[in-house]
């Protein structure tokens, strides 16, 4: 009778298999955790990376790359390209960005003027360009003309005129048992330069 209550014993206080049990319910989660930094750290790689070539289609447009050059220098083309080749050095397809599904709200300029705008006074994007947004510049009847928009005012009271540019980009999370797996997010990114004579 000794003998099975010290066997019984020993049974209940032995350890040998629960670090199994323990690693087999703490894996999956860990692995769950990783994989998830993993997708929400490409996310946040693709945002500055649309961010930046936003940044690049704002400068190229509000400065035009070839001022001396013969031929058409388009700010929205100008733009385009510029964004173009970031996506492309990134390694993203510069076919899958869109519009933003809502126009920035800015106004058109008036270097004196530090209201804000009101009622219908947005500017609309360039109507040559159907992927990206740019304010600033527009093309009516075949004709090129600059309708710079306002940008935040300066701190002498004054508003500051120059482009803007806006676009999104598709980013799908892939995450296995989650409510977030192959789901769609759209990154936005909106840049804005400031006009200056060339």
């Amino acid at each position: 009778m000794n003998n099975v209550r010290s066997m019984l014993r020993r049974l209940v206080q032995e350890t040998r298999g629960a670090e199994i049990a323990e690693a087999a319910a703490v894996l999956p989660i860990m692995f769950m955790i990783l994989v998830g930094i993993f997708w929400f750290g490409q996310a946040f790689s693709m945002y500055g990376t649309v961010t930046r070539a936003a940044q690049e289609g704002a400068r190229a447009a509000a400065a035009p790359l070839c001022t001396t050059c013969s031929g058409a220098n388009d700010p929205s083309t100008n733009a385009y390209n510029a964004i173009q080749s970031a996506l492309q050095a990134a390694h993203l397809d510069p076919s899958r960005m869109q519009q933003l599904a809502t126009t920035p709200p800015l106004c058109a300029c008036s270097p004196t003027s530090t209201s804000t705008c009101s009622g219908g006074g947005v500017i609309a994007c360039d109507s040559s360009r159907s992927n990206i947004c740019v304010q600033g510049v527009q093309h009516t009847g075949g004709t090129l003309s600059e309708n710079l928009v306002q940008l935040a005012p300066a701190g002498s009271g004054q508003g500051v005129c120059g482009v803007a540019v806006s676009f999104r980009y598709p980013f799908r999370f892939y995450l296995p048992f989650t409510s977030i797996n192959n789901q769609q997010i759209w990154l936005q990114a909106q840049a804005e330069m400031r006009a200056e004579s060339q």
